[in-house]
């Protein structure tokens, strides 16, 4: 089999699929090592595919280890504004030959991941922010 020029391929990616910048899908990428050393390895030298909502969460800790309270605004930057984007990612991706999936992979597996403001905004807000936007125990 030949190797992927991933490069290249890309380009015909961003170039078919206008709507993410090139930069998203390598941070895509990144993430996707992030996570598969997160989850560990199946076999010596063998590492194992790893769902949607590992991937998820392995982007969620990748961003803000990347990027810190500046994850949001970089991602918002690629056009990438929820889980289901990273989905569509994904499977540009694959239909491109730059990642494999199983036959249970869906983009289904990527809707309703996690809100993006708790999870790139809520972190760095001071305490008494993020508790105020919590309704009060009188409030409920």
């Amino acid at each position: 089999m030949q190797a992927v020029n991933f490069e290249a391929v890309l380009d015909k990616i961003v170039r078919d699929d206008p709507r993410f910048h090139r930069d998203g899908y390598f941070f895509l990428r990144e993430a996707l090592d992030h996570t598969q050393k997160m989850v560990g390895k199946v076999k010596k030298d063998e590492i194992r595919h790893v769902s949607g909502k590992e991937l998820l969460d392995g982007i969620r800790d990748y961003g803000l280890e990347q990027f810190g309270p500046m994850t949001l605004t970089v991602l918002e930057e690629w056009g990438i504004r929820s889980c289901e984007d990273f989905g569509e990612m994904v499977f540009n991706m694959v239909g491109n030959n730059l990642l494999a999936k199983t036959e249970k992979d869906t983009r289904d597996d990527f809707k309703d991941g996690f809100n993006f403001d708790d999870a790139f905004r809520q972190p760095f807000l001071p305490k008494n922010k993020a508790s105020a936007s919590q309704p009060s125990a009188a409030e409920r």
